[in-house]
């Protein structure tokens, strides 16, 4: 994101000087030639100072809640890239898209209906069966499938642009499982920040009534009145994940992968903590052909095996039905005229961008007698075949052997490919170095089905690109997003997707906590805990330095010890083990390569909580962001100060992390994996701290490090004034059930946890990790102090870990023929 522009003093200057592309409509000019009233009611009353605070802080949002997308290809996130203007759309305009897209979802869900159905578009001529058979997206086993709910679109989307009469055009369909929703709600939150009074004074339409109604909309589809509705994730790394995790926080869903269902005796259900639990309707972001190996696409590791059969058996809904990608085929566009005739017996109120599919001898021989003039693109796949890297080509740019092999592909092999006529792409302002420029622009529309109609989002996802003479739009390089505000004459009524009666059932427990989560949760915990200890000693090692006589053979043991258990955790390479003090701090502190290293532990907590970024609150991301930021751009560290500075700095950050973990997250299950994993690393590395600086021959020195390594010097000094012993030091670091950083303090606080978590069977036995945390915790409340010795604290450290190992295998690694178990608590 760049840095805002300073804005002109005269906003008016912003749109005197605009000059839209010759012959192509454009959203801020008027069929008049002059500028629309709205947009000029928009700029007028925008002060020039004010303006640079609203695009601060819209771009402070976008930071702050980490928006992103990713290009196919790229394993790295990029930050999403947002225009600083909304695009408006008055209400004259708005009343013809609405009456065009609801149209044309309603011809799709007939056409879907029909072909996988009854089959009279082909029987009668309308739609070759050509058309229906080269289809990639046309799912055979889905013939005859009967959809539970009755529709095959819950969600429909059009891509749209502004055709050379000004009206709108139909660019392209997509009902296989539109995405951009997400995107566009969060451009709104964005926007409606940035620009409040101007929010509130357009009567911009609200984007609430929408998701309540797609909300409602699947939970019709589903058998039981008090459905559990999934959203299917292909997972972290699909291109628009973020939007995912963003639509599943926002409705209430569980975001999923395919991994955590399962069909069981007919039924699709979750794998949680509490065993199998029904999935009733399932809203997919995996693309048809992944999403059952079993009857489809059999390499697929993305979709759950017999998903199908139970969609057959009328119990798990699946939105959009698979199969729906049909209705992208561009070969289609065609014959959308003569469908929409056949099956409503309407004319198309929005025509789609003229297509002829060379699979007609009589449209092919068009195309090949005006070659040069049409858009040559795949009839049924994205890319055309032959140009793998293009969606659409223009024949008269190509080269002369280029031309020739496209021309002679689309003779020999006519039904691969379409022509369509050679449009420019509408444009809208867009502000660049200060001043407003025109950009083309693709604006996608929404459509969610109801009992009586479909509701059309008034608003939608709009992709600007910066390159005048684009004649596509995908995110990727040299392309932003826009808000799009749909402004009503009347005010506008507050809504929100909150019930609108009082009559709803009160509950305080959220659900089950899908496997996934947990097992994402407990490591979230525990390696947030892990960068902890490596920069509590970073800290206590480069302190030790500056204030201690390095000449006491006492002191330089200990910091020996401190450097050898940052090589053991993997902080520092062994190579640097015998390094100066500063190498070895600034290692473990902030090396990247180092996988123990303090930024590796932030990054791998970052890592972990961005699967999971639908159960981490927007302050735990900024705190975590801020610490990445603070171990990476450290400038230059001088000296073992510098390194205990940004230590003490990053420690100060993990404490308010804590705090809002402790003070803000509901006691949910989600809650006690993220804190039992803190508290199994922080046992496990406590009891490694011990058996180094409280062994049998530990010096006093030792003795005072580990007591600086859990925080406890005060209390220690408090309870005991004749000075520092071995006994004493062990029963607070191993035994102490009040000292918050004892292993035995960590002990009670999982045992309390496992003991509120759901059990599989009502036998009244301990399951395995109830088994190992009970004896663990007879054996801190029996021990003495004085009689342990260094075998014996390593058999609870193997102990705790044989603990992590247990919960990993109970609660994270469900299987089919686990029985579906009942809690008594029923956490979430």
């Amino acid at each position: 994101m760049s840095a805002p522009v300073p804005a002109p003093k005269t906003t008016s200057a912003w749109y005197t000087n605009y000059a839209p592309l010759p012959g192509i409509p454009d959203e801020f000019i008027g069929r008049d030639g002059k500028p629309r009233s709205s947009w000029r009611n928009f700029l007028e009353s925008i002060e020039s100072d004010d303006s640079e605070r609203s695009l601060a802080a819209a771009d402070r949002r976008i930071r702050d809640i980490e928006v992103s997308y990713r290009v196919h290809g790229e394993a790295r996130e990029r930050a999403w890239p947002m225009s600083r203007l909304p695009l408006l759309i008055e209400e004259s305009d708005w009343q013809e898209i609405v009456a065009g897209v609801a149209q044309r979802a309603s011809v799709i869900e007939a056409l879907l209906a029909d072909v996988y159905g009854a089959g009279r578009l082909v029987a009668d001529g309308i739609l070759p069966a050509a058309v229906v058979a080269g289809s990639r997206d046309y799912l055979r086993p889905l013939v005859e499938l009967k959809p539970p709910g009755g529709r095959w679109m819950h969600l429909y989307a059009a891509d749209l642009g502004r055709g050379p009469d000004g009206r709108w055009w139909v660019l392209g369909d997509r009902a296989q499982a539109p995405s951009g929703a997400g995107y566009a709600l969060e451009n709104r939150l964005v926007m409606a920040r940035a620009w409040p009074a101007k929010y509130r004074s357009m009567n911009v339409e609200r984007l609430a009534p929408f998701f309540r109604a797609l909300r409602s909309s699947l939970a019709e589809a589903a058998e039981r009145s008090q459905p559990r509705i999934c959203l299917l994730t292909p997972g972290p790394y699909s291109e628009t994940y973020f939007e995912q995790a963003y639509l599943a926080r926002y409705l209430g869903f569980l975001l999923v992968e395919g991994d955590d269902l399962v069909v069981h005796q007919g039924l699709t259900h979750v794998r949680t903590i509490a065993g199998l639990k029904r999935a009733d309707v399932i809203w997919r972001r995996v693309d048809s052909d992944f999403i059952d190996p079993l009857e489809l696409n059999g390499q697929s590791r993305l979709g759950v095996p017999g998903l199908i059969s139970a969609m057959r058996n009328g119990h798990t809904a699946v939105s959009n039905v698979p199969g729906s990608g049909f209705a992208e085929s561009r070969a289609l566009m065609s014959f959308m005229p003569a469908i929409a005739k056949h099956l409503l017996g309407e004319d198309l109120l929005m025509p789609n961008i003229a297509t002829w599919w060379c699979g007609d001898r009589e449209a092919q021989s068009k195309v090949l007698g005006n070659f040069d003039s049409m858009a040559i693109a795949g009839a049924f796949a994205n890319n055309i075949p032959g140009f793998e890297a293009d969606q659409q080509v223009l024949p008269a740019n190509l080269s002369s052997a280029e031309r020739t092999r496209l021309f002679d592909a689309v003779e020999t092999r006519g039904l691969d490919y379409v022509g369509q006529e050679v449009v420019r792409l509408s444009t809208a302002p867009v502000w660049n170095d200060g001043q407003l420029v025109p950009r083309p622009f693709v604006l996608r529309v929404f459509a969610a089905v109801t009992p009586d109609a479909w509701h059309v989002m008034p608003g939608g996802f709009c992709r600007i690109s910066a390159r005048p003479d684009a004649r596509a739009v995908n995110m990727g390089e040299d392309v932003q997003s826009a808000d799009v505000w749909v402004l009503s004459s009347k005010p506008v009524v507050m809504e929100t997707l909150l019930p609108a009666t009082d009559d709803v059932k009160i509950r305080r427990i959220l659900g089950n906590l899908p496997s996934r989560a947990a097992d994402n949760l407990f490591w979230y915990g525990r390696y947030l805990e892990r960068a902890e200890a490596t920069l509590r000693v970073v800290r206590c090692l480069c302190a030790r330095s500056v204030e201690l006589d390095l000449s006491s053979g006492g002191v330089s043991k200990s910091l020996a010890h401190l450097g050898h258990q940052l090589v053991a955790w993997g902080a520092v390479s062994a190579e640097n083990e015998s390094a100066q003090i500063f190498t070895i701090a600034r290692q473990a502190l902030c090396d990247e390569d180092a996988s123990g290293s303090g930024l590796s532990g932030v990054r791998l907590a970052r890592n972990a909580g961005s699967i999971i970024r639908e159960r981490i609150s927007i302050d735990a991301s900024k705190l975590l962001r801020m610490l990445d930021s603070q171990l990476t751009n450290l400038g230059e560290l001088m000296s073992e100060a510098d390194v205990f500075e940004a230590a003490d700095r990053a420690l100060q950050t993990l404490a308010a992390l804590a705090g809002l973990e402790q003070e803000n997250m509901n006691r949910s299950a989600g809650w006690r994996f993220l804190d039992m994993g803190r508290r199994t690393e922080r046992a496990i590395n406590t009891s490694r701290l011990a058996r180094t600086f409280a062994s049998e021959d530990a010096t006093a020195d030792d003795l005072d490090v580990l007591l600086d390594l859990i925080d406890s010097q005060i209390t220690y000094r408090s309870r005991y004034v004749t000075g520092i012993a071995l006994a004493p030091v062990r029963d607070m670091v191993l035994l102490d059930p009040f000292n918050p950083r004892s292993v035995g303090f960590q002990i009670e606080s999982i045992n309390q946890h496992i003991a509120t978590l759901p059990t599989l069977q009502q036998d009244g036995l301990l399951e395995e990790p109830r088994q190992i945390i009970a004896r663990l915790t007879t054996e801190i409340a029996t021990s003495v102090a004085a009689k342990l010795d260094t075998s014996i604290i390593l058999a609870l450290e193997q102990k705790i870990s044989n603990f992590a190992d247990a919960v990993a295998t109970r609660y994270f690694l469900q299987r089919p023929e686990i029985s579906i178990g009942i809690s008594a608590s029923g956490l979430a």
